[in-house]
């Protein structure tokens, strides 16, 4: 059985490009590309109709959150200029999980000047990123100062849209600066409910146990965002007190709280954790659910993890001296 050929990659590209429906399949050719696909990428790329390219990017994103071994970075950091906002929220959203540094100050640029609102809430929500993976360690912590003087700049802007503070209020919780703990009571205390579950959010972010008796509360809430939101911050914020009410919550008439708390039970662990847990496996009504299910069954090998002994990677960043000079946090 002779082996099939490849398909030449402009061929790929002029489906992707006209094709109707979208090729799906072909959308993993664009990961990786070599300096000469890009090249034919991009001579192409501009005459895509909008709708197109926002629908192209849009499945880029949702496989990249998905498959960690793609890589379809370069396409989102040209999404970054598009002249149609729902790419560039897609080409935010496709770098979720970034680490590289030099990201930072376009990334800023969008939040700062990007004429969309939804683009800044994205823009917001990725430099949160680089805030918390400093906070943990595994990004340089020198970068903190300008990310943290830059969302709170953002934050206190009088023409700062709601849905943006909320976003950036998020992205300050892991932060540990003197204002965060106040911004985030003072928003609780704000009376919008939006507000409130961004704060109850940013609570789960301290990993500060001062929250505990709030987050408890919150997930008593009659509102379905608040009590998946507090379900989550329950278990950032890691106190074994919430394991009883998580576990009610586990059953909760709303899927979203139910995988919020299950996830949250697996971060907190513990033999109590574990018993609730393949309880939980046993019970009918959970495996009529594959989606409870699986969160079930990630949470248990969470909490094992959690029980165990493990070496954190210790990150090198001796060789990202020349990132330094590449950072321009103008307000």
């Amino acid at each position: 059985m002779t082996e099939e050929k490849e398909k030449p990659f402009a061929e790929v590209l002029v489906e992707l490009f006209e094709a109707e429906p979208l090729p799906i399949a072909e959308l993993y050719r664009l990961s990786d590309m070599q300096p000469e696909d890009m090249e034919t990428f991009d001579a192409g790329w501009t005459a895509v109709p909008d709708e197109r390219r926002q629908v192209i990017v849009r499945h880029l994103a949702d496989i990249a959150e998905d498959n960690f071994l793609v890589d379809f970075s370069p396409i989102f950091i040209r999404g970054f200029n598009d002249p149609v906002a729902d790419v560039r929220v897609a080409s935010l959203d496709g770098l979720w999980d970034t680490t590289d540094l030099k990201l930072i100050p376009p990334i800023t640029g969008l939040l700062q000047n990007d004429p969309d609102e939804r683009v800044q809430v994205a823009a917001a929500g990725a430099l949160g990123h680089f805030v918390l993976m400093a906070e943990w360690g595994q990004l340089p912590e020198r970068i903190l100062p300008g990310l943290i003087d830059t969302l709170l700049a953002r934050y206190d802007h009088e023409k700062t849209a709601d849905p943006v503070r909320r976003v950036v209020l998020e992205a300050l919780g892991p932060a540990g600066h003197p204002r965060v703990n106040q911004l985030i009571e003072d928003a609780y205390e704000n009376g919008d409910q939006a507000m409130q579950v961004s704060a109850v959010f940013a609570m789960g972010g301290t990993a500060d146990r001062r929250w505990s008796a709030t987050v408890m509360s919150e997930m008593e809430s009659p509102y379905e965002d608040m009590r998946a939101e507090a379900a989550r911050a329950a278990g950032a914020i890691g106190n074994s007190d919430f394991v009883e009410r998580l576990a009610e919550l586990a059953y909760d008439e709303d899927v979203a709280v139910r995988l919020a708390a299950i996830y949250s039970l697996g971060q907190i662990g513990g033999d109590e954790v574990q018993r609730i847990l393949a309880e939980m496996l046993d019970d009918p009504e959970v495996e009529e659910d594959d989606e409870v299910m699986e969160a079930v069954e990630e949470a248990m090998e969470e909490a094992a993890m959690m029980a165990g002994e493990f070496d954190f990677v210790d990150f090198d960043f001796d060789d990202e001296e020349d990132d330094e000079d590449d950072f321009d946090f103008d307000d």
